[in-house]
């Protein structure tokens, strides 16, 4: 029988990630979202670490996930806001409300590309920020994540 595990990791997609693979390959690859959620799910089973994964384009949804995390305690989160890095005051808060450290993930680099995408909401109180390695970054998220809760 498996060992229980009883850490666990919340990967947070934003708007349009579920289009990856199709949306404009030469900024975010040609991974779908299924690929790096398995990519993803794969390494945390590895590291007896549980897992879920949530995409939405719903601005409140994505909030409304967060303060689940109220009574469903997580020990990470993995977030790419995509969009609304650079608009949403209202997820800012949401992840500052909850106290659950953080790692905001960028597939395409933000500071390479238009001015406005420069500007993020997260990276101030974000443990930490990857930008522009692809579903990589992903990954090098999950294991800064899976260190640190297991440490």
């Amino acid at each position: 029988m498996a060992e229980k595990t009883s850490k666990s990791v919340l990967v947070l997609h934003g708007p349009n990630l579920n289009l990856l693979g199709l949306r404009e390959p030469d900024h975010y690859g040609n991974n779908t979202l299924a690929d790096i959620d398995a990519l993803l799910a794969k390494r945390a089973k590895e590291a007896n670490i549980s897992l879920a994964s949530f995409q939405s384009n719903s601005e409140v949804e994505l909030i409304q996930t967060l303060h689940a995390l109220a009574d469903k305690k997580v020990d990470f989160i993995i977030i790419n806001p995509a969009a609304f890095t650079h608009t949403s005051v209202a997820l800012r808060d949401a992840l500052s409300a909850i106290k659950v450290p953080f790692v905001e993930v960028h597939l395409s680099n933000i500071y390479a590309r238009e001015t406005f995408r420069h500007h993020s909401y997260f990276s101030d109180i974000a443990v930490g920020v990857i930008s522009g390695l692809g579903a990589q970054g992903y990954l090098l998220a999950l294991d800064y994540a899976i260190k640190t809760i297991s440490d």
